[in-house]
């Protein structure tokens, strides 16, 4: 008898493997089900998120998913990789007019503290936070360079779960990804019913390290510049939303999964004079 259910996925986040800090998941898949249900997908091997490999954000996928029985969180799924079949992608032409009625499915707050207070009364794991407005982005040297021998053995483990990868596979794919030596955290502001609240959390979407590489492998030491042009300049014009996840083992603290940023809706009486003149 198979296991679990086929699902039609469209995913939403990829994030850089960040296995130095304490419990933290090394990867993160999600996205949003047919029906509207938001998952949280694993094992998934590196090779299969790393940028223009196999599937992308904003890409449907068919897979075979059951609830994850270690990990009690809602949206978190186990998924078989051998049944990936990666389908059409959703573009963002005509002002991500086919990739909005996807966005607006998915539980969306405008604090921090609301997105806190439907995780513990719900059990809210992932949601789409929209910031009142983007401070700054802060970049730090990462502890190591590169990765420690106890950062690539979680890595390795992470590529063996449920048998997916033989020891030399997992070896072979954890020396082939380079370790993004920086940190990079947004700093935003919220609006609370007790005014306006800072907030600063890291971002691990895979995109952020992919950008950093190519701004390295471009502008070499200059690289900063670039990449600060896109995050802070570039996407503060943006309608900037962050997908956030919680950690699995301390569910009080989330990261920045995804940056997800539409160009900015035009209100509703202009979109009508548009069709009207």
């Amino acid at each position: 008898m198979a296991l679990g259910r086929m699902e039609r996925i469209l995913i939403l986040a990829k994030t850089y493997p960040s296995p130095s800090a304490q419990y933290m998941e090394t990867s993160c898949v999600a996205g949003i089900s047919q029906d509207g249900s938001m998952r949280r997908l694993f094992p998934v091997p590196f090779r299969m998120v790393e940028h223009g490999h196999q599937f992308k954000k904003w890409q449907w996928i068919d897979v075979r998913v059951e609830k994850a029985n270690k990990d009690h969180r809602l949206e978190s799924h186990k998924l078989w990789v051998d049944t990936i079949t990666c389908k059409e992608v959703i573009d963002h032409k005509k002002g991500w007019l086919d990739r909005w009625p996807w966005l607006d499915k998915i539980p969306t707050f405008a604090s921090m503290d609301a997105i806190d207070a439907a995780r513990v009364q719900d059990g809210l794991s992932i949601a789409l936070l929209r910031p009142k407005k983007l401070v700054g982005l802060e970049i730090n040297k990462a502890r190591n360079a590169d990765w420690t021998e106890e950062e690539k053995e979680k890595l390795v483990r992470e590529q063996m779960q449920e048998d997916l990868f033989s020891d030399v596979d997992a070896k072979r794919q954890v020396k082939e990804l380079r370790k993004v030596p920086f940190d990079f955290y947004y700093r935003y502001l919220c609006e609370t019913p007790d005014g306006e609240k800072e907030h600063r959390h890291k971002v691990v979407d895979w995109e952020a390290g992919a950008l950093y590489w190519n701004c390295r492998q471009s502008h070499g030491e200059g690289w900063e510049k670039p990449f600060r042009a896109k995050l802070e300049g570039q996407l503060g014009t943006k309608d900037l939303m962050f997908l956030m996840g919680n950690q699995h083992r301390f569910q009080n603290q989330w990261l920045i999964i995804s940056l997800v940023y539409p160009p900015k809706r035009k209100p509703v009486e202009e979109s009508l004079q548009g069709q009207l003149f």
